[in-house]
């Protein structure tokens, strides 16, 4: 479903898409089309796009077409989601240890939309970092 989504396809449009936007948090999944990961992501970002239209808007970005970020954002995994807000790239602590970014695909929508909910929430406060509803270490999986 990636199609359905906007697509960045230059530096200039992700640094211009992030600088605009001044109410909304700006979501950004770094990867590829291709890649099964992402595809599972780019499903679910559909699913959830119109439901979060007034508190965030999403889009998509090549990492091979848009190299600019990659070292920046450490963009090395098939597929990365961060969140930005009023041209300040918003932390999320997941209980991950990596607080930067989502770098897994998630399959609920409801998830992800609590994820950006709780994004909006802490950064509309002025926080840069906010803490997940969801806590995905791996601490009660054994």
């Amino acid at each position: 479903m990636s199609y359905f989504l906007p697509h960045l396809t230059n530096g200039w449009q992700v640094d211009m898409a992030i600088l605009s936007e001044e109410e909304r948090v700006v979501v950004m999944r770094f990867g590829h089309d291709w890649d099964p990961q992402c595809m599972i992501m780019d499903e679910t970002l559909y699913e959830v796009a119109e439901k979060v239209k007034n508190f965030a808007v999403i889009y998509l970005v090549d990492i091979s077409e848009v190299p600019d970020f990659n070292t920046m954002y450490e963009l090395y995994d098939p597929c990365t989601t961060m969140f930005f807000f009023r041209n300040k790239h918003i932390m999320i602590d997941l209980g991950t240890g990596n607080n930067n970014k989502v770098n897994w695909a998630i399959e609920d929508p409801q998830e992800l939309i609590d994820m950006i909910e709780v994004v909006f929430r802490g950064a509309r406060k002025g926080k840069g970092l906010v803490l997940s509803v969801k806590d995905y270490s791996t601490k009660y999986k054994y």
